[in-house]
């Protein structure tokens, strides 16, 4: 399975959504770098289930447990292993999607890739579950990062048809980012709550779900990082971001609506600040020109599909009679997993510059 990234940071996941636990080995981290576990623990628990009630109900504690690595809260340069134990898994649950594929899920793709053999409890390794990995990795290099000057922040951009304020493109304050990196449900105004909390509950007493965006600044990344064509700096972090489970699709800058723009309306013009660095007066390159960072922030958004299990009655197939079917799907699952994603998206672009840098 895919389920490597990096070519100098490597992050390596395993582990299934209801097996003994799930971890994440990451190899080529500096050695010396002091990791506050407490912070680690605090972005862990944003996005850990069971504490809002756009959240799935299943509890789990998401403490990691670190095997290697580390000494004293200190990188040792040593592959950084860590596991995180699954407590609450209802495994009875999904006896009833052996042989009928959930619509959206990877049920389906996966019983053809593997020949029947993957493990669709929870969706198995294909499961959200697993961004808490995700999340480990990233709070790790986050802090390496903002050691040096780089700053990750993210927020619910919108959740269905509801939209937060969006960030500043050339830049936000850093009482913003403080504020936004210690939230589970990150707003820029925080009085869009209430319409999005309304549009969650309104479909999942329905027994449906719902999606929306989620927008990421990063800041404090210097000109010049990133390689032209196949090694530039959008390609690394779509790739990251595209390892999150729901992320259908990634923009940077002024993205799809730039497309509809003219040249002299989406380009930024160059000048020098008060401190002789060339900067830009807009940024709608989101901060990447050729794949090459050029000193700006760098802005994208990450579109996540609404949540594919839902308790609503779906037609699907039955792989093992051959006919047609319908499903009504148990368990636990997120109406909206937006507000947990932010958490997952912010780490992703973490590991992706740590390979960057």
């Amino acid at each position: 399975m895919g389920s490597v990234f990096g070519s100098k940071l490597h992050i390596s996941i395993f582990g299934e959504s209801h097996g003994p636990a799930i971890g994440v080995v990451v190899d080529g981290l500096p050695a010396g770098e002091r990791i506050d576990l407490d912070e680690l623990t605090r972005q862990m628990q944003r996005r850990a289930p069971g504490g809002d009630k756009t959240a799935t109900p299943r509890k789990e504690a998401d403490a990691p447990e670190i095997l290697s690595g580390m000494l004293g809260g200190v990188t040792t340069g040593a592959p950084l292993c860590a596991v995180i134990r699954n407590t609450n898994t209802r495994s009875g649950d999904y006896g009833n999607i052996m042989s009928a594929p959930r619509p959206a899920h990877s049920d389906y793709a996966a019983h053809v890739r593997y020949g029947g053999f993957n493990d669709v409890r929870g969706g198995g390794h294909f499961s959200g579950r697993l961004t808490a990995n995700i999340v480990f990795a990233g709070a790790v290099c986050r802090q390496i990062l903002k050691r040096r000057g780089i700053d990750i922040a993210a927020h619910i951009y919108s959740i269905g048809s509801v939209n937060d304020a969006p960030f500043e493109p050339t830049g936000i304050p850093a009482e913003l980012i403080e504020r936004l990196n210690g939230a589970k449900f990150a707003l820029v105004d925080e009085s869009a709550e209430e319409k999005m909390r309304a549009a969650v509950s309104a479909v999942h007493e329905k027994g449906d779900s719902i999606g929306g965006v989620v927008e990421c600044i990063v800041q404090g990344v210097p000109a010049g990082v990133g390689e032209p064509m196949f090694g530039g700096v959008e390609n690394v972090i779509a790739a990251a971001v595209f390892g999150v489970p729901a992320v259908k699709g990634v923009e940077f800058g002024s993205g799809f609506a730039g497309s509809a723009m003219t040249g002299l309306q989406n380009n930024d013009e160059f000048y020098f600040d008060e401190n002789g660095s060339v900067r830009t007066r807009t940024n709608n390159h989101g901060g990447a020109l050729g794949g090459i960072t050029s000193g700006m922030p760098i802005l994208f958004r990450a579109a996540v599909k609404p949540t594919p299990s839902v308790s609503a009655e779906q037609k699907t197939v039955d792989l093992q009679t051959g006919e047609n079917t319908t499903l009504s799907i148990k368990g636990r699952h997120d109406p909206c997993i937006v507000p947990r994603a932010v958490p997952v998206i912010e780490s992703a672009a973490a590991v992706a510059l740590m390979n960057l840098l």
